[in-house]
């Protein structure tokens, strides 16, 4: 039986064939997702791709990109949305 711990959606199973002709399965921790722009989907750049329990012991600094919208939006949807709140003024 499959320990407790692998029951998760946070595991993926993983075939693996051994020189003894067996077939066995392996529990592999799921890869992570880019953090992606609010607006346009596209992957973020300068962000980290770490699982949610490791972010929350990184530093502030290494978290988010230094300007308005840092680590939510994009630096091409953070253009537009900076024009368009100076145009309303």
């Amino acid at each position: 039986m499959v320990s407790g711990k692998y029951k998760t959606k946070r595991f993926r199973k993983v075939f693996i064939k051994t020189p003894g002709a067996r077939t066995i399965v392996h529990y592999r921790q799921r890869k992570v997702n880019l953090p992606k722009c609010a607006e346009c989907k596209t992957p973020l750049k300068g962000m980290p791709k770490l699982l949610s329990s490791q972010f929350k012991n990184l530093s502030k600094s290494k978290k988010t990109t230094n300007r308005p919208y840092g680590g939510n939006l994009c630096s091409a949807c953070m253009r537009s949305k900076l024009k368009q709140k100076a145009r309303e003024m």
